[in-house]
């Protein structure tokens, strides 16, 4: 059985995942916890997964209701009952300005801050907080609560209900694939959600951080190591950088170790291969051939040449130098991980004749590209932010990497050292980057720079055959 049939067989029922639906409500709305969840993309997973197995829309969106209450009506009784002690707790004893930013939204529009909060993300899980504290009356805070949920809910269960509902019957999926795709996206959403959560813990204000800081401290060791890990005496180690580094290389290693051990592809990829096959959709395969030319060689230089004019021009040569290394150390570890591994291409058209299978360069190359741009762009957001930056990298690449498979030039085990091996990378280029302060790269024309690239791409799809 493979990974995709497991996650597919521990589908919940429809009672359990209606509590699941409830409890992702509740705890996107809870202050404190709702600041650190990405609650949008869980609970549009969770109805879909609702729609998918026929599940009654009305309960679907009552368990998201009667969470999304319960977690507002908490979220106000800690403000109301504790308000001298909550400025104290983590998180927000790191972030004031998550509490000023609550306090200013309720200032501005008094009581119906609790109806329109509950749909403006930066605030939502703060503006009941705040309406405790400063004493609302729980009776009208109530009437708003019950009035915002019963918009809320419907606003954010049915898009993923009908997702769920008709994503099959529109897409003509085979019945074998279903349970790869479903797989694929709880698997996503499950990685997503987790990497967040990690990199939270990991940064200098989280729990993990602190938690490793003070164990340093308590031995000679455990301070000799510290210090090994900072880029500079007087600077805190990137935990973060170090943790994927290590998880990216030691997951790496063992995939690459299963792959050679097979001398062929895996059975999951075989499998999955016989099924695309079988995929009849109008327009796939065109798709499918602009995203690849669009990650080719060509395509990676007009996306990222408007970029690298700009870091020149403003003399951010350090920038400049790190993303360029990082895709050239992506191009020639890809060329030796082909030749040592030296894996046959399901199929091979002519402009591969001479290339080889494993690991996928289209992927691994994407995840450099858009996972340094995810990383550079997150330091210019503020902290409550920054995850978006990556939650948009990961919205490129997984299409990119798809569509190797839609073409059937990669098998699905490529995808994955791919994938692992763009994380190294990325790892290293960020903890050479972290070595030293570096100026801010504000102000950016990131429209203009945008456009500007996309305007090459299409070029480059329009004019130019595949590489």
């Amino acid at each position: 059985m493979n990974l995709a049939d497991t996650l597919y067989q521990l589908a919940p029922s429809p009672g359990l995942l209606l509590l699941i639906i409830a409890a992702i409500a509740l705890v996107e709305s809870l202050a404190l916890v709702g600041l650190l969840v990405p609650g949008v993309v869980l609970i549009t997973a969770a109805a879909s997964l609702a729609g998918h197995q026929q599940l009654a829309v009305v309960p679907a969106i009552l368990a998201a209701f009667i969470g999304a209450v319960i977690g507002d009506g908490l979220s106000f009784l800690l403000g109301y009952r504790h308000r001298d002690r909550v400025t104290g707790l983590w998180p927000l004893s790191r972030h004031p300005e998550w509490l000023a930013r609550g306090a200013r939204f309720f200032q501005r529009h008094g009581p119906l801050s609790v109806l329109l909060g509950r749909f403006v993300g930066p605030v939502r899980p703060v503006v009941p907080l705040i309406a405790g504290m400063l004493r609302m009356s729980p009776r009208r805070f109530t009437v708003a609560n019950l009035v915002s949920a019963a918009l809320w809910a419907p606003a954010y269960v049915l898009p993923g209900y009908l997702l769920g509902r008709t994503w099959q019957r529109l897409l003509a999926v085979p019945e074998g694939l279903e349970p790869w795709l479903i797989g694929l996206g709880v698997l996503v959403v499950i990685l997503a959600v987790v990497f967040s959560w990690v990199r939270h813990l990991v940064t200098r204000d989280g729990l993990a951080y602190r938690g490793l800081a003070w164990l340093s401290r308590r031995s000679p060791l455990g301070r000799r190591v510290w210090r090994l890990l900072s880029p500079s005496h007087h600077a805190e180690p990137p935990l973060a950088s170090w943790l994927l580094l290590i998880l990216s290389l030691t997951a790496l290693s063992a995939w690459s170790l299963v792959v050679i051990h097979h001398d062929g592809p895996l059975a999951m990829d075989t499998r999955l291969e016989a099924l695309m096959q079988q995929l009849d959709l109008p327009g796939l395969a065109v798709a499918g051939d602009l995203l690849a030319r669009a990650g080719d060689l060509p395509g990676v230089l007009a996306l990222v040449l408007p970029w690298a004019l700009w870091l020149l021009w403003r003399r951010q040569r350090s920038a400049f130098g790190h993303i360029a290394g990082g895709l050239l150390g992506i191009a020639l570890l890809n060329t030796l991980g082909k030749a040592a591994v030296g894996r046959a291409r399901p199929v091979t058209p002519d402009h591969l004749a001479d290339s080889l299978s494993y690991p996928s360069a289209h992927t691994s190359t994407a995840v450099v590209l858009f996972g340094l741009a995810a990383a550079f762009a997150s330091r210019e957001l503020p902290p409550g932010k920054r995850f978006l930056a990556y939650w948009a990298a990961i919205a490129v690449v997984l299409p990119m990497a798809l569509s190797r498979l839609v073409l059937g030039v990669h098998w699905l085990s490529d995808l994955v050292g791919g994938a692992l091996l763009g994380l190294v990378v990325c790892a290293l280029v960020q903890l050479a980057w972290q070595r030293h302060p570096r100026p801010s790269l504000r102000p950016c024309p990131w429209q203009a720079l945008g456009a500007a690239s996309l305007v090459l791409v299409a070029a480059r799809i329009a004019w130019l055959p595949p590489v």
